[in-house]
């Protein structure tokens, strides 16, 4: 069965307008395992390219509790029977992060921090700030510089919707980067075991606490998403919990699914996407699918367009 093609142009003069607001929210919303060194990766290139000042958000300082605070106030909840995990609202600022992608959609300005994870990054901003802090600890707030040409946000919760937030709607461009729910497993198995040394069953029994919020809070995100990446493995992971090794990019296939009516909205110009990622090909009229290894190539080819054109349009 063939597919009707639009002939909307993906480059050139007649490419649509993208984002028309001035300054411009990209949230980019995923998880472990989801490739989220690619997708860095993919967007430093095109920041570099387009010469784009990003604002960077990263999602772990939209955390509510330090590290130490976040294990007490688990254990309490744990106590009680209460659900609670990373994942969900009492453990976020989700108002704040909503107030974040609002002002700096109106004004280009906002405030910021970091979360510390390590003693390399508690040096690093240690030394710009003057403070001594200690990893598992936030910076203080600080103003976003002037002069940033657009907000790049990536964390868990871009597209958050809840009672008292709407996050999603503050952002101008809503990409979800998610594997399947089998691979997200394994490398938070892998990733727990190796380097923070949790037994296969202290990381099971995390897994099933936080499923609810990862089913409420999470999930929900990538249908209100313009464009999602998908990561399905094409080698047997039907055993999370038995599998040594991580499938590899080129062991996985990417299906990239856009909402309906982003194709339009977008200029999303499918035939000339197949025509330049090789072995690519389509498996919904909303939907291509490439090889894993693709992805990054992938991303920056039908993003580039959309953030270029609105910073350009900021620098007019």
């Amino acid at each position: 069965m063939e597919f009707a093609l639009l002939p909307a142009k993906l480059i050139g003069p007649d490419l649509p307008p993208s984002m028309s607001k001035r300054h411009p929210v990209v949230a980019v919303t995923g998880s472990s395992g989801a490739g989220t060194s690619t997708v860095k990766r993919a967007f430093e290139h095109i920041f570099a390219r387009e010469n784009i000042t990003p604002a960077v958000v990263e999602g772990d300082s939209y955390h509510r509790f330090e590290r130490m605070a976040m294990k007490t106030a688990m254990s309490e909840s744990l106590a009680k029977g209460e659900n609670f995990s990373h994942f969900g609202p009492e453990a976020n600022l989700f108002d704040k992060l909503e107030e974040l992608f609002r002002v700096y959609g109106a004004t280009g300005g906002g405030q910021k921090r970091y979360y510390l994870h390590s003693p390399e990054e508690a040096a690093e901003h240690n030394a710009r700030l003057g403070v001594s802090l200690d990893p598992g600890q936030f910076t203080p707030w600080e103003d976003i510089p002037g002069g940033t040409d657009v907000l790049f946000y990536e964390g868990l919760h871009g597209g958050v919707v809840g009672d008292g937030y709407d996050v999603a709607s503050r952002a101008d461009l809503l990409v979800g980067v998610v594997p399947i729910t089998n691979l997200e497993w394994i490398q938070k198995i892998q990733r727990d075991n190796a380097e923070r040394g949790y037994s296969a069953e202290a990381i099971v029994d995390t897994i099933l606490r936080r499923m609810p919020d990862y089913i409420n809070h999470i999930c929900p995100q990538f249908s209100l998403t313009d464009i999602n990446f998908q990561r399905v493995p094409t080698v047997d992971t039907s055993n999370p919990f038995i599998c040594r090794n991580i499938p590899t990019p080129d062991e996985s296939f990417v299906i990239i699914h856009f909402r309906k009516g982003a194709r339009e909205k977008w200029g999303i110009d499918f035939s000339y996407l197949l025509s330049m990622i090789h072995d690519s090909f389509m498996s919904s009229p909303t939907s291509i699918v490439v090889n894993g290894g693709k992805m990054g190539f992938a991303m920056e080819l039908i993003l580039t367009p959309k953030i270029g054109r609105a910073s350009c349009r900021e620098r007019v």
